[in-house]
């Protein structure tokens, strides 16, 4: 098959589902909540039951990180978002405000095309499959070309158990001819209502690019910063086994330590214990060759590898008891490539005197390829904290815990997902972690609460006054009426 014969066949593929979805989602338009909530949970109970073959399959096809943590993330996708979004009110009239007199009823956005990575390729699809269908739209993922297999196992599996359940065949579906000239017109067409985006920056900017409204999400060039009140054994547990996670591939993950000076010694030691080995500047400077390209950009072939993995490719010496590498920086840019988003086992450490030069030095960071998305502090002095909350260009402030599983609600009170919005300041029309709200229109049947203002009634310059009717004159006329009944003078 030639590329242009792929090229074809990928277009006419994304033409066909977007349409079948689009007429799934017309008839699913008129569900019942009740229908709608078991279709969902009978999608969610099917992946959470192959939680381990699906991880196994997405570590298989992109060899990226682990396939037990692909397993734990399969199973947030399904149990933990479904669990979140169970209870939330979809269909019909979901609020009333009785002081405003306004009915707020739930309405479809359409047909939501999901593009999905290769570095969470099915807990992403099944995530984002939950929360478009729980708001009662159609779904067509589109996949990354490097995990369009698992991905698509993973949909096909969904589909089939909702439609067990009652969903309208096509309501849900995956590409299987991946290309890119399919997948931007899946995203350009005119069946399509929304772009629900994550992924690499590229493209973030794509979806954004079409015309079509889209939520995206931005890199993560995450700091966390250990301040002197931390529990440091603590914080250096936390940070070891979050970077270790998945081989660093979720993009929450922690990017770069910023140690406050008197206890930067002690947090050093404590990494060591939990597994993190410290490179030399020699291996420092393979590790940057290996890991970027002349761009800049990530290396693929870098993205979600072991320390010992990375070692080959860098041509270095770890230990076998090393989970991730450890490189001292001392400024953060282009000069420094290690300060940059790293998704996989390598981290960056510096030490700052004080929070003040900490906070400084995390928002550099953030500055430089993650702002809005995330920040780690371990401290328990909760006006550090604070400050760091309110100083800092990202929207999800992790205390005293992992970046990996915090950002994405499996050991926080944030709500679970698996697509983190920015902000403004990281080119994304929202900040929340992303749920079935955002793909959820809301109609407002509203009543009057107040009359207009009596200049309201004014006619406009040039047109003879009569006629208008003004508050004063109907209350005239009704103790008019009122006397005549009662036949009282006039």
């Amino acid at each position: 098959m030639t590329t242009l014969d792929a090229d074809l066949r990928s277009i006419q593929e994304a033409r066909d589902l977007a349409l079948a979805c689009r007429a799934a989602q017309r008839e699913f338009a008129t569900a019942s909540q009740e229908q709608v909530d078991r279709v969902c949970a009978a999608m969610a109970e099917v992946v959470f039951r192959d939680a381990a073959r699906l991880g196994r399959l997405a570590h298989e096809e992109t060899g990226y990180g682990v396939p037990t943590h692909k397993q734990v993330k399969v199973e947030f996708a399904s149990k933990a978002v479904w669990e979140s979004i169970r209870d939330i009110p979809t269909v019909g009239v979901l609020r009333r405000d009785p002081q405003q007199r306004v009915v707020e009823i739930g309405w479809p956005v359409g047909v939501v095309v999901a593009l999905t990575p290769s570095t969470n390729p099915s807990s992403t699809a099944i995530f984002k499959v939950l929360v478009s269908v729980k708001a009662r739209n159609g779904i067509v993922v589109a996949p990354h070309p490097a995990a369009k297999e698992c991905t698509y196992e993973a949909v096909r599996m969904m589909a089939e158990a909702g439609e067990r359940a009652g969903m309208p065949r096509g309501l849900v579906s995956c590409l299987r001819e991946v290309t890119l000239p399919g997948s931007q017109e899946l995203m350009r067409h005119h069946a399509t209502s929304l772009i629900l985006a994550t992924g690499g920056t590229p493209m973030v900017r794509a979806a954004h690019s079409t015309g079509k409204p889209a939520i995206g999400v931005g890199p993560g060039n995450v700091p966390v910063y250990v301040d002197r009140s931390a529990d440091v054994a603590a914080a250096a547990r936390a940070i070891v086994n979050s970077k270790a996670f998945d081989c660093s591939v979720i993009c929450a993950t922690e990017q770069s330590v910023v140690a406050d000076r008197p206890i930067a010694a002690e947090l050093r030691a404590a990494m060591r214990r939990e597994g993190a080995h410290w490179v030399s500047a020699t291996d420092k400077r393979a590790l940057e060759r290996v890991l970027f390209t002349p761009s800049g950009a990530m290396d693929p072939t870098a993205v979600g590898r072991t320390p010992a993995q990375l070692a080959t490719l860098a041509g270095i010496s770890v230990p076998a008891s090393a989970r991730i590498l450890v490189a001292d920086l001392e400024a953060v840019g282009r000069t420094e490539p290690l300060s940059g988003e790293k998704l996989t086992t390598v981290l960056g450490f510096y030490s700052s005197d004080g929070w003040r030069a900490g906070c400084d030095r995390c928002i550099e960071l953030l500055h430089y390829g993650g702002d809005g998305h995330s920040l780690v502090i371990h401290a328990t002095d909760e006006d550090v904290i604070l400050a760091f909350g309110i100083e800092k260009p990202a929207f999800r402030i992790l205390v005293n815990t992992w970046g990996t599983l915090g950002a994405i609600g499996a050991t926080t009170g944030v709500m679970p997902s698996m697509t983190l919005a920015p902000g403004g300041v990281g080119g994304s029309v929202v900040s929340d972690n992303i749920t079935v709200t955002h793909l959820l229109n809301v109609k407002r049947v509203a009543y009057p609460v107040r009359e207009p203002p009596p200049a309201a009634y004014e006619p406009a310059p040039g047109v003879v006054a009569g006629g208008v009717d003004r508050p004063d004159d109907q209350v005239e006329r009704i103790v008019q009426r009122v006397l005549n009944q009662l036949g009282g003078p006039r």
